[in-house]
């Protein structure tokens, strides 16, 4: 992706050297993998952190950036302006008016509206203050526990944080959230399933326009592609426990993860992006 000497947004928060919430703490779920699993690239909205708890510091220290997080936190800035630059386009032709939402950058651990976060959970959209959370540690995750390297790896992991923000927009998360009360955990998950996918199809709207505006690479596509099949449900359950348990997806399979986004990019508009009337996601 070319992003070297182009605008980045000023709506980056960096509470790097903050004190957080002290993370995660069990979850009846078991290991970072499987946490992963749950929270990765979106989590649950409204319910990102039930397992959590601990109290939060305040605390404030001189936090020294590498050259790699300098390079980094200036890459994520630039795809934030990207996508705020198409999301304001898109919506303003819908005749709507589209919210610029914060990307907040931390180090270990962090508090968001939603409660305390580790940085194992990976990148989550918090709904209750419209912020994106992320910890810079996780592009080497990307490129070594999940073998999805490039940096448009990265771009999509934001792109589908930023769509979860367009469903919160759009009144999408208010539709959904609300039946976790009402139905049980299976069919629940199969709501959330549908929200995870529409999340990457919107990723995939985004790259549809970032290719218009000239800054894609040969590759990139493929590299965001390898990313949404490497955090599929299927895939993180078989590296996790050998198997995996359908009812309990909460995310979608690698292939469907895929195969939204690649939907999302051929179609460019938000129209193509109704994951919740069609039989099979």
């Amino acid at each position: 992706m070319q992003w070297k000497g182009r605008r980045g947004s000023s709506n980056v928060e960096d509470r790097r050297g903050m004190g957080g919430g002290r993370g995660l703490v069990g979850g009846g779920i078991g290991g970072i993998i499987i946490v992963l699993l749950v929270t990765l690239l979106g989590g649950n909205p409204g319910d990102l952190l039930d397992s959590m708890t601990g109290a939060v510091s305040n605390q404030t220290v001189p936090y020294e950036e590498s050259q790699q997080e300098q390079e980094l936190s200036q890459f994520v800035s630039v795809v934030l302006a990207d996508t705020e630059e198409v999301w304001t386009e898109i919506f303003r032709q819908q005749g709507l008016e589209y919210e610029k939402p914060t990307l907040v950058l931390y180090k270990g651990s962090v508090q968001s509206a939603c409660g305390a976060a580790g940085s194992s959970a990976g990148p989550f959209y918090c709904p209750g203050d419209r912020k994106l959370y992320i910890d810079l540690s996780f592009y080497e995750d990307l490129q070594q526990k999940f073998n999805a390297p490039g940096d448009f790896a990265m771009a999509y992991v934001i792109a589908h944080e930023v769509g979860h923000h367009v469903q919160t927009l759009l009144g999408t998360t208010d539709k959904i959230m609300p039946l976790r009360q009402k139905l049980s955990e299976t069919e629940f998950n199969k709501y959330l399933v549908r929200f995870e996918l529409q999340a990457d199809y919107l990723a995939g709207v985004w790259a549809h326009h970032a290719q218009g505006m000239g800054v894609l690479e040969e590759g990139d596509i493929g590299e965001a592609l390898t990313a949404a099949s490497a955090v599929g449900d299927d895939t993180l359950q078989k590296q996790a426990q050998g198997h995996v348990v359908p009812e309990s997806f909460t995310h979608g399979t690698s292939e469907q993860r895929k195969r939204w986004f690649d939907k999302g990019f051929q179609s460019g508009t938000i129209e193509g992006g109704d994951t919740f009337s069609t039989n099979n996601p």
